[in-house]
C-alpha cells in the first residue's frame, strides 16, 4: 500500500512513496497514456454533474485541451488569462470530489475529471501558479483509495500516484522523470526552463517594441502590451516571470501612457512589498513612477516596518531605508520625493510626538540627500524642487549636514538657525492669516527632516557653558513642542533648562548625586517634556566623558519603564545616523553608543 490509511478530506496533500513497483514498471506505458491523453475508466464521457454545470465542463475541458503544455506565447497568455476562473473552476470540483464517498462514486459523478486533472498537471504555467497546484493535489488526494476495492481503483490509484510523483517528486522512478529523461531534465527544470523559453521569447517581443519608441506613443497602439500584463498578473510570484515583468514596466515609462493591465499593477505592487517577488531597481522605480499607489504602498510599508520591529531597525535604521530603494529613487525622480513627503508629513502631524516616526523620517532625509550629492552638478535638481514650500532663507542653513560644518563653527551655525527659526514664530504668533500657519508649520517639518542638528545641539549641551546654553535649548523646545499656546515653549524652555542644569550634575559630577537622579526621574514622568528631557538624557549618556559602567547604572536606575526604553532607542537610532555619515569617526563614542543599544534591547 503506498498510503497508510485514507486520507482525511481537509489534508492538502497524500504522503506517498514514489519508488516503482514490478506492477508499475509493467503497466508504465498504460499510465503515462493515462496521466496525458487518455480517460482513466470512462473519466472523460460527461454525465450530469451535481456540483458543476455540463456546459463548465465543456469550456474547460476545450480548454486544457487546446492549452497542450503551453509552451507557445499564445498558449501561455490564454492560460495566463484564465487562471482566476479556473481556480474557482477546481475548487468547486475539489468540493464535489469531498463529498463522495469512494473513488468509483466520484469516477461515475464526474467521469471528466481525470483527463482534466492529468492535462493541467502537465502545463507549466498552472503548475507555476501555487493556487492552481495546490488545488490540483487536493483533487487527486479525494480521488486516491486507500484500500481499492476494485480493478477500477487501482488503475486510478496507480495513476493518480504518478500524478502526485510528477507534481511533487523528481525520483528517478517517476513517470515524469522517465517522461523528460530524453532531454536530460529534472522535471522540475524541464518545466522551469519550457516557462521561460515563452518568457523569453515575450520579453524580446516587449524590448523590440520599446526600441521603436523614440518619443512617440506607436508602441501603445499594440495591444498585445496590455494582453501580455494581463497574463502575468496571475503569475508576478513565479522567478521566471520577472524579465518580462521588468520590461513591461520600462515600456510603460518609455510609452507615458496608461497601457497596462490595473490588475497586474496592484499584483506586482503587492507581491514586492511582500517580499514575494524580485525586481531590477529600474523595474521597481519604474513601477512607482507609473502608479502613484503603488508608491504609497511602498512608503506607508516602510512606516509600518519600522513601526513593527523597533528592535531590528533602532540597530541598523539607515540601512533598511537606503535598502527600501526609496531614497535613490527621490533623488532621481522629485515627484516621488514630493510623493513620499506628503505621506510622512499627514502622518506626523497625527502623531507628532511618535519618535519612531520623527526618526525616520530625519533618516530617509539624511538618505536621500547624500544620494542627491551622489549625482553629477549637471543632473541635480535645485534643493528648492524638493521643497517648494519652505522659505529659501532655510533651505541652506538646515540642508547643509553637521559634516559639512567645522565643529568650532556648530555653535554659530545653530545660532544661525534659532534665529531663522524664531522669525518664522514670531510672524506665525502675531499674524492670523493660514498663510502664516503655512510658512510655520513647513519651517518646523524641515527641522524634523533636519534632525541632525537638533542631535548636534544636544550634543554641544553636554559640555556647554552657561551662557552658550540659550540657542540650543530654545531649539530642542522647539523641535519638540512647535506651538506656543497659552506660551507652552516659555514654559517647555524653562524646563529643558532644568532638565540640563540636573543633567551636568547628574552626569559630571562622582559620585552622581541622588537628588539629580531623581529629579530627571520625576521630569521624565511628565507627559508633557518627558520626549524633551529624554532627549537631552540620551544625548549625555553618549557624549559625557565618565566611564562606561557610570553611564549604564544611571540609565538602569533613570529608564526602568518599557515604554520609555524603546523611545530612547529611537533617539539613539538618529544619533547613531548622524555619527555615520560624521566627516571623522570617534571610536569611542561609537562604542558606548552601542553599550547602551544593547543594554536598552537586553533590559
Amino acid at each position: 500500500m503506498y498510503v497508510n490509511s485514507k486520507p482525511e478530506q481537509n489534508k492538502d496533500v497524500v504522503r506517498v512513496s514514489c519508488c516503482q513497483t514490478e506492477q508499475q514498471k509493467s503497466s508504465q506505458t498504460v499510465l503515462t497514456s493515462l496521466g496525458r491523453h487518455a480517460p482513466v475508466c470512462g473519466f472523460y464521457k460527461l454525465e450530469k454533474m451535481e456540483a458543476v454545470s455540463e456546459t463548465d465542463v465543456q469550456f474547460w475541458m476545450a480548454k486544457a485541451v487546446n492549452w497542450g503544455e503551453a509552451t507557445s506565447c499564445s498558449a501561455l497568455l490564454d492560460t495566463s488569462r484564465h487562471l482566476g476562473s479556473l481556480r474557482s473552476f477546481l475548487q468547486q470540483v475539489l468540493q464535489g470530489l469531498q463529498q463522495m464517498s469512494s473513488t468509483s462514486e466520484a469516477m461515475k459523478t464526474f467521469p471528466f475529471v481525470g483527463q482534466f486533472l492529468g492535462r493541467l498537471c502537465w502545463n507549466p504555467c498552472v503548475i507555476a501558479d501555487e493556487r492552481s497546484q495546490r488545488l490540483l493535489l487536493r483533487c487527486l488526494n479525494c480521488l486516491y483509495s486507500a484500500e481499492p476495492l476494485n480493478a477500477v481503483e487501482q488503475k486510478a490509484n496507480m495513476w493518480i500516484k504518478n500524478m502526485l510523483c510528477h507534481l511533487i517528486s523528481e525520483e528517478e522512478g517517476s513517470v515524469a522523470h522517465a517522461t523528460v529523461k530524453h532531454a536530460g531534465l529534472t522535471p522540475k527544470r524541464y518545466h522551469s526552463e519550457a516557462l521561460q523559453k515563452v518568457v523569453s521569447l515575450m520579453t524580446e517581443e516587449v524590448i523590440k517594441s520599446c526600441d521603436g519608441l523614440p518619443n512617440t506613443s506607436a508602441g501603445c497602439s499594440n495591444g498585445n502590451i496590455h494582453a501580455m500584463s494581463t497574463a502575468c498578473a496571475a503569475l508576478v510570484t513565479c522567478p521566471q516571470i520577472s524579465p518580462l515583468i521588468g520590461a513591461l514596466l520600462k515600456h510603460s515609462m518609455l510609452c507615458g501612457f496608461s497601457c497596462l493591465n490595473q490588475e497586474f499593477i496592484k499584483e506586482v505592487s503587492e507581491a514586492l512589498i511582500s517580499k514575494r517577488l524580485v525586481l531590477e531597481d529600474e523595474a521597481v522605480v519604474n513601477l512607482w513612477c507609473y502608479s502613484p499607489t503603488c508608491l504609497e504602498g511602498a512608503a506607508v510599508s516602510l512606516l509600518e516596518s519600522v513601526l513593527s520591529d523597533h528592535e531590528t531597525m533602532t540597530q541598523s535604521l539607515d540601512k533598511h531605508v537606503n535598502g527600501s530603494l526609496l531614497p535613490q529613487a527621490s533623488a532621481d525622480h522629485c515627484h516621488i520625493f514630493l510623493t513620499i513627503n506628503e505621506i510622512y508629513r499627514n502622518v506626523l502631524t497625527e502623531i507628532d510626538e511618535n519618535l519612531a516616526v520623527r526618526a525616520l523620517i530625519q533618516v530617509f532625509t539624511v538618505c536621500f540627500l547624500q544620494r542627491l550629492t551622489g549625482q553629477k552638478p549637471q543632473d541635480r535638481l535645485p534643493l528648492r524642487a524638493f521643497f517648494p514650500h519652505v522659505m529659501p532663507s532655510l533651505l541652506t542653513p538646515l540642508l547643509t549636514a553637521p559634516s559639512e560644518v567645522p565643529r568650532e563653527a556648530w555653535l554659530d551655525h545653530l545660532s544661525w538657525i534659532r534665529s531663522l527659526l524664531q522669525s518664522v514664530t514670531e510672524n506665525e504668533e502675531a499674524g492670523e492669516d493660514v498663510r502664516a500657519y503655512q510658512a510655520f508649520f513647513e519651517a518646523w517639518f524641515l527641522l524634523v527632516q533636519c534632525g541632525y542638528w537638533v542631535d548636534t545641539a544636544a550634543e554641544l549641551l553636554v559640555l556647554a557653558a552657561p551662557e552658550n546654553a540659550e540657542p540650543l535649548l530654545w531649539l530642542l523646545t522647539f523641535f519638540h513642542h512647535p506651538t506656543n499656546r497659552e506660551h507652552q515653549r516659555s514654559q517647555q524652555t524653562a524646563v529643558a533648562r532644568e532638565a540640563w542644569t540636573h543633567l551636568r550634575m547628574l552626569f559630571l559630577t562622582r559620585p552622581p548625586p541622588p537628588r539629580h537622579l531623581s529629579a530627571v526621574k520625576e521630569l521624565l514622568s511628565s507627559s508633557l517634556s518627558a520626549n524633551l528631557v529624554l532627549h537631552l538624557f540620551s544625548n549625555f549618556t553618549v557624549f559625557s566623558h565618565g566611564p562606561v559602567s557610570i553611564i549604564t547604572e544611571i540609565t538602569d536606575k533613570v529608564l526602568t519603564e518599557a515604554a520609555v526604553k524603546r523611545r530612547a532607542l529611537w533617539i539613539l537610532a538618529s544619533i547613531r545616523c548622524r555619527l555615520n555619515s560624521a566627516a571623522t569617526r570617534d571610536d569611542r563614542v561609537h562604542s558606548r553608543l552601542r553599550t547602551l543599544q544593547d543594554t536598552l534591547l537586553q533590559t
